[in-house]
């Protein structure tokens, strides 16, 4: 049997991960400025992370929910204590696309109404809904496109405000900071007005914080540089450091039905013994701090370089905008400066390390970026 083949892949086979460093099967070693679209969020093979799956696999790696876990008790206590968001409720499920179809669910059962708002170049997922409010037709089968959602401008709260206004609007989505969509932010004024009329015309406001969260702009969800306080929550990728694993937060005004959501894999024992430890990480080893100082002076540095148009993003999460497309730029610094980096469309080079990136590894990409720029 084949892989069925969808993915565009570099010929690198990736064996080994520690830190901000992995190696491939011949012993080469690359710096991790990407992640694995900024999934490894602690750092590879990170010892209270391996410690804790494999102390937990050794006792117990599956039981379902319909029994007590509790593990998903302890993770919603750490959660809700270092989010700030401790009087919502956690859902466990297993994937940000997953994350996503959950929390347009419970915003279309809470109001009755169908109609989804997203925005220009969003990404949400690959599922039903979550890829029918993904701002990229060539990923939306004919059976996807069900007239849901409609796509504005980010930015402008004047079109939200109308399409609004029409009172059939289930739910708006917006993504903490725009990852595939090319580190596009937010302003600070439009995710304010953005809450304030969801809450005027009884719309649910979903942050998508899959990518853009759990540390990664420097606090733990990006909207949290604006002071709001969303109606649910979407976590996945980083939360989990690599394990398959994803979270809805959900506000207090949703009371809970039984057997309204459910899941088979979610919240399971390993799941529950990786977010343990990425949280705890995170913690004990002042994570935000260090992601708000080392992408501060990655981002200063970067700007100094004349030929990239633009740097934009937050912590480290970061948007390199090039005049001409990245394609080769991205390929000489895999293959001759071996850097892992991330694309946005054709010209966006997107930064996603893990948050434990220390100055002098920021130090060491910038250096081998201007190699290639021939600088």
């Amino acid at each position: 049997m084949d892989l069925y083949n969808v993915y565009s892949l570099f010929d690198v086979n990736i064996v080994k991960g520690e830190g901000c460093k992995v190696w491939d099967d011949k012993g080469v070693e690359y710096l991790d400025m990407y992640g694995g679209h900024a999934v490894i969020s602690i750092g590879h093979s990170h010892p209270r992370y391996v410690e804790s799956i494999s102390s937990q696999v050794a006792k117990l790696g599956f039981y379902s929910n319909s029994v007590i876990n509790r593990l998903q008790e302890q993770v919603a206590e750490t959660l809700g204590r270092i989010s700030g968001y401790d009087d919502y409720s956690l859902f466990f499920i297993n994937s940000g696309a997953e994350a996503n179809e959950n929390a347009l669910k419970l915003a279309s059962f809470h109001n009755g109404r169908t109609r989804v708002i997203a925005f220009d170049k969003a990404f949400h997922g690959r599922t039903s809904l979550a890829v029918e409010i993904t701002d990229n037709p060539k990923i939306i089968a004919p059976i996807n496109s069900n007239g849901h959602t409609t796509y504005l401008p980010l930015n402008n709260i004047e079109d939200v405000r109308a399409e609004l206004a029409k009172g059939d609007v289930s739910a708006v989505i917006i993504e903490g900071i725009q990852g595939v969509g090319g580190i596009r932010i937010p302003s600070s004024d439009f995710l304010k007005q953005l809450k304030e009329a969801c809450e005027e015309y009884s719309a649910v406001l979903v942050l998508d914080e899959i990518q853009s969260g759990c540390g990664r702009s420097g606090k733990f969800f990006a909207h949290q540089w604006a002071g709001i306080r969303p109606d649910i929550i979407t976590v996945a990728k980083g939360i989990g450091n690599g394990f398959p694993v994803a979270c809805v937060l959900i506000s207090p005004k949703f009371k809970p039905v039984a057997g309204q959501l459910g899941t088979t894999f979610g919240g399971n024992h390993l799941a529950c013994a990786a977010v343990q430890s990425v949280l705890d990480t995170m913690d004990c080893e002042n994570l935000l701090d260090n992601v708000n100082s080392v992408g501060a002076y990655l981002m200063q540095e970067l700007a100094k370089i004349e030929c990239i148009k633009d740097v934009r993003g937050k912590g480290l999460m970061i948007g390199l905008e090039f005049e001409e497309p990245i394609k080769d730029i991205r390929r000489k610094l895999l293959y001759d400066e071996h850097v892992f980096t991330g694309v946005s469309g054709t010209n966006v080079i997107r930064l996603l390390p893990p948050l434990s990136l220390s100055m002098e590894q920021a130090g060491e990409f910038i250096e081998r970026l201007k190699r290639v720029l021939g600088m």
